[in-house]
């Protein structure tokens, strides 16, 4: 069975991320989403479990795609999935630059483990987790951002959070 993993912080998943799962899920016979923290991105809008949620909602059409999270190496997770093979997204130049070096580290890890650079979509180019936050923050409409199935779980997540002094007390999301 030929097995992949797509891996990222998705925090939230955008439809750039579903295209990039949808396309590695057509060359695979399995495709696992692992959804990990990422220490470096300190301004989380969602916990592991509500990305989790989201990434899962998203998927559900996806009969030979599963998500999970991994709080370890990436490169561990794939030899517990018994993948040989992690997809990346490349939207530009500086992705690669940072995939490559992502890519060679996962390599020294384990030999067998692959990487394999899908470019995203033209309509999806510029989408990132950080762009949605912010239409989230501001209340914009999310529809040409996020998967349908994952707009109302947002809204209710952001709703039950009131901490956020950004948001207006007319809602046009």
């Amino acid at each position: 069975m030929r097995t992949a993993v797509c891996s990222g912080s998705f925090d939230p998943i955008t439809l750039g991320h579903l295209d990039l799962i949808a396309r590695t899920a057509a060359c695979f016979d399995r495709v696992w989403v692992c959804v990990s923290p990422n220490a470096d991105k300190r301004s989380q809008m969602f916990t592991p479990e509500q990305k989790l949620t989201l990434v899962r909602a998203a998927v559900e059409d996806l009969p030979n795609v599963s998500a999970e999270l991994w709080p370890g190496l990436l490169a561990d997770y794939a030899a517990a999935r018994e993948a040989k093979v992690i997809v990346r997204g490349i939207r530009n130049a500086t992705d690669l630059d940072a995939e490559y070096q992502m890519a060679l580290i996962n390599r020294g890890l384990r030999p067998d483990l692959e990487t394999l650079f899908l470019p995203a979509s033209p309509p999806y180019q510029h989408f990132s987790s950080s762009m949605a936050r912010e239409m989230i923050r501001y209340r914009q409409p999310l529809e040409p951002y996020l998967p349908g199935a994952v707009i109302p779980l947002v809204r209710d997540m952001i709703r039950e959070e009131k901490e956020n002094v950004l948001w207006p007390t007319k809602s046009i999301v």
